[in-house]
């Protein structure tokens, strides 16, 4: 009862500790030495050696000559969580056959807390086209992906994850980005120019749950070609995106109809 905190909840040190350690390393590309560890987290040496040695045992972390990276472990743990198995698992045939049949690549997200996170990227059959690499977090607001995964919620959902995704923004540039999100409502989709990158387009359908709320998006970025390479038109996109969504969904309810039998 000494851990009680007033607010009601119980800590657990030793888990705010490890769980802190993870996150920081997850920020870093090349990893961490135990006293860079330190200093980011304002810990003493002490305070994380032992954790340290039991997420290397675990193998969430791993140790290269005292610097420390993260391992794929959550990552892998995520993709077995069921209904994301079972999305990817049928997922991952039809964007083989939408980015084949279209020439660009495709990825699928999921959202995470006011930012995306890409689950699956499959590359065309030339290699060539804009990819986003699995595990990587996008900001939400500026992507037509973010924009499906706002659009399509329950009202209360929506107010919650508009003010999560503009953390800075004021209530004007608030308003404003929910109206914008009336004309996703209406044809079922996002098809922008991308704010960010020069000739890029994107195209994302949302993957419904049985409550018409976005569980997911699958996207195209689009590259204009300046070579004179016929390409498919947003508008072709745009109906093969349809089609490969429609279809994806009608596998996802067939499985977990078998399942609940």
């Amino acid at each position: 009862m000494k851990e009680k905190e007033e607010n009601g909840a119980y800590s657990a040190p030793a888990l705010d500790k490890g769980l802190d350690i993870l996150e920081v390393l997850s920020k870093s590309e090349n990893g961490l030495t135990q006293q860079e560890i330190a200093a980011q987290l304002g810990r003493k040496l002490g305070e994380i050696y032992r954790m340290l040695n039991c997420l290397v045992q675990r193998n969430y972390v791993t140790n290269y000559g005292n610097v420390y990276t993260i391992t794929s472990k959550l990552f892998q743990l995520s993709h077995f969580h069921p209904p994301t198995y079972r999305l990817l698992t049928e997922a991952l045939p039809i964007m083989e056959g939408l980015s084949r049949a279209v020439s660009f690549p495709c990825d699928l997200r999921v959202y995470n807390s006011g930012f995306q996170t890409v689950i699956a990227s499959i590359q065309p059959p030339n290699g060539l086209g804009f990819m986003t690499r699995v595990g990587s977090e996008i900001e939400v607001a500026p992507s037509a992906s973010g924009m499906v995964f706002l659009a399509f919620q329950d009202p209360i959902i929506k107010e919650i994850r508009i003010r999560e995704s503009l953390p800075n923004k004021t209530e004007t540039e608030i308003e404003a980005y929910s109206n914008s999100l009336k004309d996703v409502v209406s044809k079922g989709f996002a098809s922008i120019k991308s704010k960010q990158y020069e000739g890029l387009h994107a195209i994302s359908f949302p993957i419904l749950d049985m409550n018409g709320n976005a569980v997911a998006a699958l996207t195209v970025p689009m590259l204009a070609r300046i070579d004179g390479t016929n390409q498919f038109t947003h508008k072709q996109v745009e109906e093969k995106l349809r089609e490969s969504v429609e279809n994806l969904s009608k596998k996802i309810a067939i499985s977990v109809t078998n399942i609940e039998k």
